[in-house]
């Protein structure tokens, strides 16, 4: 009996153990703070182990496109300005899942583009091998958040 208390102890020690270090973790912006190269000019999306990656095309200038997905993405419940801003032209956001409190890393920028602006949002988990589809659930809500 009480080596199964014992090991009952020891096993809730480790789930706050690792609740608390995933809730706690620093976040290294030099590492976060950059966008991949999309080397296309339009819209297109990558997939990557647990990350989503997407251009999107807009009519608006690269500093409103920027500043309307910068609103959309303040609205995103437990979500987070890591670095950037609209100014900079770039700004990485940090989402946190509910229940763990696993944070997800966001990157979006917006450049000059023919049509008016390339909107790119990547979007990647930090610890791990899957997020569940939730980094491209949510570059998809942000999008159609973007055109609605």
């Amino acid at each position: 009996m009480r080596i199964g208390l014992t090991l009952a102890l020891i096993a809730a020690a480790g789930v706050v153990g690792l609740a608390t270090f995933v809730r706690l973790a620093p976040h290294d912006p030099a590492r976060w703070h950059v966008m991949p190269d999309l080397p296309g000019q339009g819209d297109e999306m990558r997939e990557a182990t647990g990350g989503h990656t997407a251009a999107h095309v807009t009519a608006l200038p690269p500093a409103e496109a920027l500043a309307r997905i910068d609103a959309i993405a303040r609205e995103t419940p437990r979500t987070t300005v890591l670095a950037g801003s609209v100014a900079e032209g770039l700004i990485t956001y940090v989402t946190r899942s509910r229940l763990w409190g696993f944070p997800d890393y966001t990157t979006v920028s917006a450049a000059p583009h023919p049509d008016g602006a390339r909107l790119v949002i990547d979007a990647r988990l930090r610890f791990g091998q899957s997020d569940m589809g939730v980094n491209r659930a949510r570059v998809s809500e942000w999008l159609a958040a973007f055109d609605g």
